[in-house]
């Protein structure tokens, strides 16, 4: 097995996309108010996930790697099309389920997405390169995982929940379409990578996955104590 092959096995395996709160939100297990607290919490992420990326882009010495990025960005920002911008997308699935995207904006963010974002920021801005593209690729390889329990949460609650029934869920479909594209780009980066360079790619990896299972039990807290019916 190939380093990034043993890399992607990691993230598959862990907590960031195996959690208690995932179990519960594919099953469609949550109240309105716990979905809401996701639907602001998550906004954190892809309000800033765009400059975080930058950050990484503009601090990235290997022309190859640096082209990868860019294809990542440029999806991130609609190709070209701002309508299909990732950002607004998502601010027309929050209107859909009667949030203002800006209130949502303005909403306090719990300390776990706090240390998510902030987190994510730092890593991504790493002065060491490889352990912030390791970072990245932590995250895109989970994306997959963790859209396919995400979406069937989401089309649970729009199929069961009258007034649900028009919410928006182009951002989570589209976004899930673009992952194997983003996947194969982050595989292309990491294109002869130096042996020296993998403990520094493997500690960046953990590290970004490590907050991104803080955001999720973050979420899930709330429910301790709680009883809810599927």
């Amino acid at each position: 097995m190939s380093f990034t092959q043993e890399l992607r096995s990691f993230v598959l395996q862990h907590g960031a996309v195996n959690n208690r709160y995932l179990d519960h939100f594919q099953r469609g297990d949550l109240t309105d108010e716990e979905f809401g607290n996701f639907a602001v919490q998550f906004f954190a992420f892809v309000k800033n996930f765009p400059r975080i990326l930058a950050t990484l882009l503009a601090n990235t010495p290997d022309d190859n790697a640096a082209d990868e990025l860019a294809l990542i960005l440029t999806s991130e920002l609609g190709d070209g099309d701002a309508k299909r911008r990732h950002e607004y997308l998502y601010h027309k699935f929050l209107r859909s389920i009667d949030i203002d995207p800006i209130v949502a904006a303005r909403e306090p963010w719990i300390a776990t997405t706090r240390a998510y974002i902030e987190g994510l920021a730092s890593l991504y801005g790493h002065e060491d390169y490889q352990l912030a593209l390791g970072a990245s690729f932590g995250l895109e390889h989970m994306a997959i995982s963790m859209w396919d329990q995400l979406i069937p949460g989401i089309m649970s609650l729009k199929r069961t929940r009258p007034h649900f029934a028009k919410m928006n869920t182009a951002y989570w479909t589209f976004h899930r379409a673009l992952e194997a594209q983003h996947e194969e780009a982050m595989m292309r980066a990491l294109d002869d990578i130096p042996k020296e360079a993998e403990g520094s790619l493997r500690l960046g990896c953990e590290r970004s996955l490590a907050l991104l299972e803080g955001f999720w039990m973050g979420l899930e807290k709330p429910r301790n104590g709680r009883k809810i019916t599927a």
